[in-house]
Formats: structure tokens, C-alpha cells, sequence
């Protein structure tokens, strides 16, 4: 069996080898196989006649899926050809676009802050009550100790901390 100051010196040393497995896999390059770089041209000797570089080789195009099967008396649909501009992306946002993004970049700016659903202790459930801004898990607590009758219930009950209910407090109420 082992002895308090043994399983301590365990303890170090396996937090020690951990620091240093992770060391050396920051500092050493990855394993994974890097892309090979580009191969680079030689100069041609001087003597030598220069030769143009021959182009890489083209990928064979994938041959067409197969079409489906259909019977002859059936029409086929045409395709509508669309212009090649329409597939396009504009280069730079049209006039009333650039109007309409910066109305909205003011209309942020002035908004004061976002409107926040108030729940009513009593009556909503423990999810809801989870989702609370600065809650966390509270929701089985505060559900364990109802009926309320009022907010400041949940520091008199011992539901919650002082620091957790300074967080929540204007996002519940009680009805």
C-alpha cells in the first residue's frame, strides 16, 4: 500500500510528464506530411538551350452521371439559360444597400439594452429557469422551495447566493 508522500510524488510526476508531453508537442513540428512545395525551375546553364517549361497535366474531367431512364413519349424540360453576370457576386453593395446598413448600424448604436423575458418563479420550469443569464443550474433549486411571494424570497429561503441573485433579480418576478 502506499504511503501519503509516496502517492504525492506519483501525483507530481505525472502532472510534470503531462506539462512535458504537451512542451514538446508544441514545440516540435507536426507528424502530419506537409504538401511537397512547388517544384522550382533551374536556371538553364549557359551553354544550354532554354527549353519552355512544360505545363502540369490536366485532370481528366469526371465523366457525366448517368441520366435517368425515362420513356420516350415523355418530354423533356429545357433548361433556361441564365446570363453569366447573374451568377456573379457584386463587387461592391448597391447605393440603398449601403443606405439601409448604416441606418441599421445607428438604430443599434441608440437601442438601449435588449428586452429580457421575465419569468415568474412559481410557474416556470426548471429549463426555463436554467437558461436564466447568470444562473447556471439553479432551476431544481428554486422549483424545491416554492410557493414564493416574493423575489427577495430566494435570499430568505437560502435558495441562492447574494452573487447569483444580484445576477438574475430583474429577470424574475413573482405573480
Amino acid at each position: 500500500m502506499l504511503s501519503g508522500p509516496a502517492i504525492l510524488r506519483i501525483s507530481v510526476l505525472l502532472i510534470l510528464a503531462g506539462i512535458l508531453a504537451a512542451l514538446v508537442q508544441y514545440l516540435l513540428p507536426s507528424s502530419s506530411p506537409a504538401p511537397d512545395p512547388a517544384p522550382v525551375a533551374e536556371a538553364p546553364a549557359e551553354n544550354a538551350p532554354a527549353e519552355p517549361a512544360a505545363p502540369p497535366p490536366a485532370p481528366e474531367p469526371a465523366p457525366p452521371p448517368a441520366a435517368p431512364t425515362a420513356s420516350p413519349a415523355a418530354p423533356r424540360p429545357t433548361q433556361q439559360q441564365m446570363p453569366p453576370d447573374a451568377l456573379a457576386f457584386p463587387s461592391e453593395p448597391a447605393p440603398a444597400q449601403q443606405q439601409g446598413e448604416a441606418e441599421i448600424d445607428r438604430a443599434e448604436d441608440n437601442a438601449g439594452p435588449r428586452a429580457l423575458a421575465i419569468l415568474d418563479l412559481n410557474t416556470a420550469s426548471v429549463a426555463d429557469l436554467n437558461k436564466l443569464r447568470g444562473g447556471g443550474a439553479i432551476g431544481r433549486a428554486i422549483t424545491a422551495k416554492r410557493p414564493y411571494t416574493s423575489v427577495d424570497q430566494l435570499l430568505s429561503k437560502r435558495v441562492l447566493s447574494r452573487a447569483v441573485y444580484e445576477k438574475i433579480k430583474d429577470q424574475v418576478t413573482v405573480r
